[in-house]
């Protein structure tokens, strides 16, 4: 392995052979060590309970393995699951594993308007693992005919409430090199891809984050505490299975989940369980944590006590430096710690984390030169942000303010690499290699090798200064103005406070023109149109970064793409608009839904007759 300055190097990692080496086998250590009290607390919107311990998660998940394989299902077969947060969820999930399958995680239809697009990425999802059969509920499969017409999976669509009726069979015995499951890239520039990951791989990073969060908890004075989780992330992306549920069956602990429409609708909801079941650790993207503080009224979270959180975990998408300072203001009259927030780095190749920042310190926030960023150097400017503290004086566009994702979990390493693959001195930007004991080995069925010599580049850019590492933008979006390279994430976020956007919903891409050369066009999502809008969100964005777009273009809400974990998809938004495609999603009315559901049963039917 070369060692050069842009590199953090693994630390050894801590195997631990009395561990088991499956999650199957996690699950029956869990059965067995847990205590009543540890388990899975599934809410409702209305904030009821269902709680169900390891041990009876394991007893349920041995009668859908017995299910599944009277069904048909044979040992490492895919098998999809199109389920929302909920007991059903687990069952599956765990069940699928129990039968000898492969689970293969896929989002529900959440943007009834987008039902074309749902019905083909979610077919080609199930194209792309080979799944054999699909794991839905009565509400979801009413909608699923054309997934299955086009798909034809060959158990066809499996319903999730007839499963786990048969008795509780001792599980199909696995390898640890055996498939845990397969997870899609979040496809932000190019189609989802199957991400394979065996039982070591996952639980060798479930045991890195478990390391960074011991077993035997105790603060930094020695204080002791209970280790408990709270999440309203989708149980389909890595952040929400591999983060949340596989961390708590491993230690075995406690683990409260919220449904995310019920986040989206009342993000009180989240703050509250935290509150009420003295949650620990709870993780959550940067997006969450600005809608808290522009949506949560103090009466919604009266009596709310957050001193039990120590891990607000933050990643998924760039970390805004001002959001989570914003956070921390409005919700430290509630004892939410100031190092409680904790910036963190991963990517699904990996399973799920790479880095995460100190966390019993506030986070590192620090300005660098606008300028010298775009020439691929990093310099901090005279004027630190530093310690997570206020910047004192308002947005520079002579400099971008980014926070640290800190350091390598154990047994991971970190370089920062050139087009040329050669390692970079600190403080230069470049591409982001990873190395790691979960590093997938490859993509599903696919013949392309992403590994060099055990590390992977990530697509991400970023530096390395004072031992900690920067993420600055994806290598594809770059955007190039006058020979200079730009991060498209800044440029979006100036207009995030501008009156009448929907915080988070803007794109800015390069686009290339025959006669000027490349030039900046950013799309907003309006919340209300007025006539001065495009020109307000130039001016901010003027204001910040110095750069003046060539177009603004304003579009109704929920125009812009978002893969399935909900990122804005850069490409696909300029690609659509050229084509003339970029177009907002469907009214969804009665009259709406009825033809859904009619075109889902001619799909039934047409699967149905090719079958016979």
């Amino acid at each position: 392995m070369r060692i050069g300055p842009a590199t953090i190097p693994p630390q050894a990692a801590l195997p631990n052979p009395a561990l088991p080496a499956t999650v199957i086998g996690s699950l029956k250590r869990a059965a067995r060590m847990g205590t009543r009290s540890d388990g899975l607390r599934f809410l409702d919107r209305k904030e009821s309970e269902t709680f169900l311990s390891w041990a009876e998660l394991h007893e349920r998940a041995l009668r859908v393995g017995h299910d599944l394989r009277a069904a048909g299902v044979l040992p490492g077969e895919r098998v999809a699951i199109v389920l929302p947060t909920g007991p059903a969820f687990v069952d599956c999930f765990l069940g699928i594993l129990a039968a000898g399958g492969v689970p293969a995680p896929m989002y529900p239809p959440v943007r009834l308007g987008r039902m074309e697009e749902y019905v083909a990425r979610t077919a080609a999802m199930l194209g792309a693992c080979g799944a054999v059969g699909i794991i839905s509920d009565a509400r979801i499969r009413r909608v699923l005919g054309r997934v299955l017409a086009e798909a034809r999976p060959r158990l066809g669509v499996l319903a999730a409430e007839e499963l786990g009726r048969g008795p509780a069979d001792s599980p199909v015995p696995r390898n640890p090199d055996d498939l845990a499951l397969v997870q899609f890239s979040s496809g932000t520039t190019v189609r989802p891809k199957p991400v394979s990951l065996t039982n070591l791989q996952v639980l060798a990073n479930v045991d890195a984050i478990v390391d960074f969060m011991p077993l035997d908890a105790r603060d930094p004075d020695g204080t002791p505490y209970s280790p408990a989780g709270v999440s309203w992330l989708p149980l389909y992306h890595d952040m929400g299975l591999i983060g949340c549920i596989f961390v708590a069956l491993r230690r075995p602990g406690p683990l409260t989940l919220l449904p995310p429409e019920a986040f989206l609708a009342k993000p009180a909801l989240w703050l509250r369980a935290i509150s009420r079941y003295r949650g620990t650790v709870s993780p959550a993207p940067n997006f969450a944590y600005a809608l808290c503080v522009e949506r949560i009224e103090d009466a919604d979270i009266e009596g709310v006590d957050l001193s039990s959180w120590r891990f607000a975990l933050n990643g998924a998408e760039p970390v805004t430096p001002a959001v989570l300072r914003r956070f921390q203001d409005r919700f430290a009259p509630y004892g939410l710690r100031p190092e409680a927030l904790t910036p963190v780095y991963g990517l699904s190749e990996a399973a799920l984390a790479v880095s995460f920042s100190d966390p019993w310190q506030p986070f590192r926030a620090r300005r660098f030169s606008r300028a010298e960023l775009a020439r691929g150097r990093a310099r901090e400017a005279t004027a630190v942000v530093g310690v997570g503290a206020p910047t004192g004086d308002g947005p520079d566009p002579r400099h971008v303010e980014l926070a640290s994702v800190g350091r390598p979990l154990r047994g991971y390493g970190i370089e920062v690499r050139d087009d040329d693959d050669i390692v970079l001195p600190t403080g230069r930007v470049g591409h982001i290699w990873v190395s790691g004991p979960s590093l997938m080995a490859g993509y599903l069925d696919r013949d392309e090798q992403p590994l060099v010599d055990g590390w992977l580049d990530t697509g991400d850019l970023g530096f390395i200064h004072r031992g900690d590492l920067y993420v600055h933008g994806r290598a594809k979006d770059v955007i190039i103005v006058n020979g200079a390279n730009h991060a498209p994430g800044d440029i979006e976020g100036a207009v995030d406070e501008v009156d009448g956007v929907r915080a988070g919903c803007a794109v800015a891409v390069g686009d290339v023109d025959d006669v000027a050369g490349e030039r900046l066009v950013v799309f907003v999502e309006y919340r209300e149109p007025r006539e001065e809008l495009a020109e307000d969100c130039r001016r901010a964005i003027q204001g910040r970064t110095g750069l003046d777009p060539a177009l603004v273009v304003l579009l109704s809400p929920g125009t812009l793409p978002r893969t399935s974990s909900g990122k804005l998809r850069r490409g696909e938004t300029l690609r659509q608009w050229k084509d003339g495609t970029l177009q907002p999603p469907d009214r969804v009315t009665p009259l709406f839904l009825a033809g859904t559901m009619a075109r889902s049963a001619l799909g039934y039917f047409k699967a149905r007759r090719e079958s016979e």
